[in-house]
């Protein structure tokens, strides 16, 4: 692994790790494998997570094309400064730790609600209905769990514009791609076990307000670090 690789590789393994623990998404999952069979969260948390950071390293890699590498690297740079002092602020203004803890578990305890209530009046259907139904069901729901495809469209559409993904974009511009990616998908792996086998527990044990603050340092030291490397127009 090439020194421009392992450098990618470290800051977005970093990156992801820091902006997932307690992250909307994680609590997500931790939730979600309490409920329901872990492997299925498991993965359809994982395969979002790892589409999302192949979509975000592709355009990563495309934006070069598209702009300057002056004109990315300076972007880049903006963008670390930007995440880092809104996680800061976020981090010291911030009133709780389980405040985003409690809104998901009531948002996840609304939705299993609803669909126990929808699965008692199934039951009560005639026995020929329910095998016409099943039948008629979507060509996906017969090889994929309704479990795993909550896990990834959750995940998925609570990463879309995250901040995670927006850095991962900015990583991928400015460092080796290679790099971004295999720190990326390592970081959303560690983090998706975590919340798989022990989420809501270590979510209640850490402070979600010193891991804000620790991310928003990386970020600020990402960005000054960026503002002192020269880049050659390509």
């Amino acid at each position: 692994m090439g020194v421009s690789t392992l450098e990618g590789f470290t800051k977005s393994l970093a990156m992801s790790i820091l902006s997932e623990i307690g992250d909307h998404t994680f609590l997500v999952a931790a939730i979600m494998a309490m409920r329901h069979p872990r492997r299925l969260v498991l993965a359809g948390s994982l395969g979002s997570a790892f589409i999302m950071t192949a979509i975000s390293v592709i355009f990563g890699w495309a934006a070069p094309n598209l702009l300057s590498r002056k004109w990315i690297h300076l972007l880049t740079t903006v963008l670390f400064f930007a995440f880092g002092f809104w996680s800061l602020w976020e981090g010291l203004t911030e009133e709780g730790d389980s405040e985003e803890l409690a809104e998901v578990e009531a948002k996840l305890s609304a939705d299993l609600k609803d669909n126990g209530s929808s699965a008692k009046a199934t039951v009560k259907a005639p026995k020929v209905n329910g095998d016409m139904k099943k039948q008629k069901r979507p060509f996906l729901s017969q090889f994929f769990s309704p479990i795993l495809l909550k896990a990834f469209s959750l995940t998925f559409f609570g990463e879309w514009g995250d901040k995670s993904q927006i850095a991962t974009i900015g990583l991928a511009a400015d460092e080796n791609p290679v790099g971004v990616v295999l720190g990326a998908l390592l970081g959303q792996t560690l983090c998706t076990i975590a919340a798989v086998l022990g989420g809501k527990s270590l979510a209640s044990r850490i402070s979600e307000r010193m891991v804000t603050l620790c991310g928003g340092i990386l970020f600020v030291v990402f960005g000054f670090q960026s503002l002192l490397t020269k880049v050659e127009n390509a």
